[in-house]
């Protein structure tokens, strides 16, 4: 008979069965390959926003009832190790999805794994334009402003500049090759005229900033374009000084503005350059300001531009997965086509044609404050300004 006490054990039964199914639920596994070792200055403040959004995420429950886990692996800045990392973390540790990378030919190496094995990956850092674009496919994502996008942001600022003579200066791997591409494109296609009179590209990390610099002196270039980063763009921007390649060469640059590169100069900051970066400190916002102090009182240090790429790695997965309902790769694909998520620097979406992020940058120039370098008379780019037409995406993207 169904009385009422009856009706109330199975009732309590049953929540009591539901509670410990939720308790040992798997958790989703995102497997992070990274060149932890070979980029530290940008990786372990990633790792730290990445840790940051895994807390804040799994403190609220997770998501659909599972917790997130983050397997990580050191890629060596070697694509052939990042596949055989990739592999592993899908083989062995059943991860669920796959996320990272730094170095774009890394990126690239990955990404074409995920094809082939039919597995998601957010890329989060590799800039390259072919990630989504000549090489891109239906289980890559990219988070971060690409090449195309970073260098639209500063072309109006380059073609405000009235020079003609261009001396351009970049490592030359697949980043280098992707930015100085898009540069020449662009800036040709604004100011006919100009000239490229110099092109200096240099093995990554391996910068020998003496015959770089004279090699620049001597073309008398009108203003110069930057890719350098890293210890490269230091040795660069110290040379340079030393001989006065500066003093009247404007000088354009990606990346630059980031902590993580900008800092490490002090004093020596490159005044007056025109970068792309992150101005933590100036950067008045709400969802900023919530990340900021959130990362500050965690680590008691300031966020880098990976923390925000890191955090915001992390974010975009969770809303992609609480989208989708599931784990499952297709399902998971479908439902990150189009899909909103939040980041420090505000509302970012995956466009459906091409899975590149809206997620923007900061562009300013350089200055020197207390012993410092710093951004200043910045603005905040909205990724989904800078990016080209669908028409454009379709001629670009290789047909499905």
């Amino acid at each position: 008979m169904n009385t009422p006490a009856a009706i109330a054990l199975i009732i309590c039964l049953s929540l009591s069965a539901f509670s410990v199914q939720a308790q040992g639920a798997p958790p989703i596994r995102i497997g992070e390959i990274n060149s932890y070792k070979a980029q530290a200055a940008f990786l372990e403040p990633y790792r730290k926003g990445m840790d940051l959004a895994l807390e804040e995420v799994n403190a609220s429950g997770g998501v659909l009832g599972r917790k997130l886990q983050v397997i990580y692996r050191d890629d060596n800045a070697s694509p052939a190790d990042a596949v055989r990392a990739a592999e592993e973390l899908l083989s062995a540790e059943k991860v669920d999805v796959l996320a990272g990378t730094f170095l774009s030919h890394v990126g690239l190496a990955v990404s074409d794994l995920a094809r082939q094995r039919k597995v998601l990956f957010l890329a989060s850092e590799p800039l390259t334009d072919k990630l989504v674009w000549q090489q891109g496919h239906r289980y890559t994502f990219r988070l971060r402003p690409s090449t195309y996008m970073q260098v639209d942001m500063l072309i109006a600022e380059a073609v405000a500049l009235k020079r003609k003579r261009w001396a351009l200066v970049y490592p030359n791997y697949e980043y280098g090759q992707s930015a100085i591409a898009s540069f020449k494109s662009r800036l040709k296609a604004l100011q006919p005229e100009v000239e490229f009179v110099a092109e200096q590209a240099t093995p990554l990390g391996k910068l020998d900033a003496g015959p770089v610099v004279q090699a620049l002196v001597e073309a008398k270039a009108d203003a110069i374009f930057n890719v350098l980063f890293g210890a490269d763009l230091a040795k660069f921007v110290r040379e340079g000084s030393n001989r006065g390649l500066f003093e009247k060469t404007p000088v354009v640059s990606l990346l630059t503005g980031e902590p993580e590169y900008l800092d490490p100069l002090r004093a020596e900051a490159p005044v007056g350059w025109i970068v792309t970066g992150y101005p933590w400190y100036a950067i008045d916002t709400a969802a900023h300001k919530r990340f900021a102090e959130a990362y500050q009182q965690r680590y008691k240090d300031y966020p880098r531009l990976g923390s925000v790429v890191g955090y915001s790695t992390i974010k975009a997965l969770a809303a992609g997965l609480k989208a989708a309902g599931s784990a499952d790769t297709e399902k998971l694909v479908n439902a990150m086509q189009g899909l909103e998520f939040e980041t420090p620097f505000g509302a970012a979406r995956f466009r459906a044609i091409d899975h590149q992020s809206t997620m923007g940058a900061y562009v300013g120039r350089i200055a020197v404050q207390s012993g410092k370098g710093v951004m200043q008379q910045i603005r905040y780019a909205d990724g989904a300004k800078h990016l080209p037409g669908d028409d454009q995406v379709r001629q670009l993207r290789p047909k499905p």
